[in-house]
This record gives C-alpha cells, structure tokens and sequence, in this order.
C-alpha cells in the first residue's frame, strides 16, 4: 500500500506530539498543515518540515489530494470541520473532546456513515501501555470475572500554565480528563448502564470544577468508581498517570504509581514494570501520553490499511460522550443518570 497522505488541522499545544508521531510512523506522513493563527503555521511547519501551509480549512481540502485529516482544534470546531472532510470523503481523526454536544457528535457519526469515510476520536488513554497491560491481564481470565473497579487520577499539578483557558471554562476537569477516565472504564469494565455524579471546586481561582467522584453500574453487572482531582497534593506527585484497581471472582489487579502492576489471581502473585517507552523527543512525566499518541495513529494507519473499524470510532466515543454528559447532568441534579435515553 502506498504511504498516505495527512493534513493536521490544528497546530496548538497538543499537536506537536501528534506531528513527533506521525514522523514515527510508518505508511503515513503529514504533507499539510491547516491553522487560522500564521504564527503557528510558521512554528509547526518549520519545526517538522511541512512547506504547505493553509490558514483556511475550505482551501486546504481544495488544493490538496489527501487520505485522511487529523483534526486537532478545539471542539466547537469539530462539527464544522468533519462534515468538511466528510463531503470531501476524506477519512478523519477528530480530537477529543468529540464535540461540545451529543447531538453534534451524533450528526458528525451521520455525516461519515453516509459518506462511507472513516472517522476516529483521538481518545488515546487507552493506548498508553499499563492501561493495554491492565486489558491483557483481563483478557487471560487471570482474576476471573470483574466485579469491581476504580479508576483514580488525582494530582496538584498546575495544568493551568500550560493551557490557561483550562482555568476559564465553566466545565473543567470532567470534560478535558475525566473523559479519558470514563473511557478507559468503559475498555475494561464495559459500557455504563446508570451514572451518580458529584463534583466540587476547590481552587477558587478557576471557573470549573477541579474534582469528580463519578459511581458507575456497568452492564456486565460490574461496579465502578472513577475519581479525578486537581486539588490533591500528595508526597509523591503522580500526574499524569491513572491508577487502577479492579476486583475480580478469581483475584485483583493493582496499577499503582511508578508504573507498578500487582496481579493477584489463580497462578498466585506476580509484580511487574509496566512502565511507558521514552521515545526520542518525549520529555518525562507527559512520556505515557506521548507514546499513546504513536499508538493510537498506528492503530488508525493500520485501520485504513486492513479497511477496519478503529477501536475509538465516531459511533464508539459516542457513548464515551454521553458519560460526560451524564456526569455534568447527574451533578446538577444529585440524581442517577440513565445511559440509554442520552443515546437514543
């Protein structure tokens, strides 16, 4: 198959890790580059060798012939932009979050089933290695059938200095973390059948919420509790990993901080290292996400090339998407949120 041909629309923070990783990757290069700041355009394309630059998303699909876009604005962009690609019948990868509604994310999944294009949600906690090593362990029946699991992200880092329009939105830490938290969730424990949210502020500088406590009924017949903070200082700062623990019929798994695995199960005990890869251009602590970057574009490379479904599909995030929306809705009313009616 010959190498295909990408365009990043979005040049911001989190891009340039998504442009190390397609340079990483084999079958696919980025030969365009989009963005409305030319600043950007200049630092991204200069950084990575990209001579094709666009300050208009309408003219890159026009002047450039392109297998997939990698769509990496912020998300009351996304819509727009994927039924962009989707008239153009570009397959694309949409950055999380998928939208700012459920009804525009539903109308995104419509717009590329119609136009029979790919579409994937870059929802890449999942991909970081413990979390693939955490699904192994599952997958071996070592500790039999789940009954319960916890999936913790607490930390007093200052997130804010990098991105600080963190600080100014009225939805914080469930939308921009919590949704990779809900999403590993539903890779290991399955999909969600009611949700019990709630959630506080602790930092009185910042318009959001910066702690979550989000009680899942899973429709395996598994329980879960997926807990997020920004407010908590501890000894040994863990950000950014997720720690893990799940409770099966035949034993436990433990995912703790340094990367540390403890399985208990039907061949007795064993601890293993399950510590990400540092890739060339990662820098330590954010090395876990990185390295989860390169694997969820393989993934998506290896989707276009086999003609399969991603694991993180438009249809699947869809209700990776509604736990988000559940949570904000069960905070505000301090009721159990039923799944189901928010996809219908």
């Amino acid at each position: 198959m010959a190498e295909l041909r990408g365009a990043l629309i979005g040049c911001g923070f989190f891009a340039v890790n998504q442009m190390h990783a397609w340079r990483d990757i084999e079958g696919a290069s980025i030969v365009a580059i989009c963005d409305r700041d030319p600043e950007r355009l200049k630092v991204v394309g200069d950084q990575f060798g990209i001579t094709r630059r666009y300050t208009d998303a309408a003219a890159l699909f026009a002047g450039e012939s392109l297998d997939f876009v990698d769509i990496a604005t912020t998300a009351p962009s996304h819509r727009p932009l994927v039924e962009m690609a989707a008239r153009h019948r570009v397959p694309a990868i949409c950055q999380k979050p998928f939208a700012p509604t459920l009804a525009d994310a539903k109308a995104m999944v419509t717009a590329c089933s119609d136009a029979g294009v790919p579409l994937m949600v870059h929802e890449n906690f999942r991909w970081q290695s413990p979390i693939q090593a955490v699904r192994a362990v599952l997958d071996s029946n070592e500790i039999g059938t789940p009954f319960f699991g916890r999936i913790s992200f607490r930390s007093a880092y200052d997130v804010f200095s990098g991105q600080p329009y963190l600080a100014t939105g009225k939805r914080f830490i469930i939308e921009d973390l919590g949704i990779h938290s809900l999403d590993i969730t539903r890779f290991l424990l399955g999909d969600v059948s009611t949700i019990t949210t709630r959630t506080a502020r602790i930092n009185p500088n910042i318009a959001g919420e910066d702690v979550a406590t989000m009680l899942m009924d899973h429709k395996s017949g598994a329980t879960s509790v997926v807990d997020c903070s920004y407010a908590t200082k501890l000894a040994t700062e863990p950000f950014p990993q997720t720690l893990v623990e799940i409770d099966g019929s035949d034993g436990t798994i433990r995912l703790e901080q340094n990367y540390r695995l403890t399985v208990t199960g039907r061949n007795g005990t064993a601890v293993s290292d399950v510590s990400p890869p540092l890739l060339p251009w990662a820098l330590r602590p954010w090395h876990n996400i990185q390295e989860s970057v390169v694997a969820i574009q393989k993934h998506w490379v290896d989707c276009l090339a086999n003609g399969t479904e991603p694991a993180t599909s438009g249809a699947d995030n869809l209700r990776t998407l509604a736990l988000v929306e559940a949570a904000y809705a069960g905070a505000a009313s301090r009721e159990p949120v039923q799944l189901d009616a928010l996809l219908r």
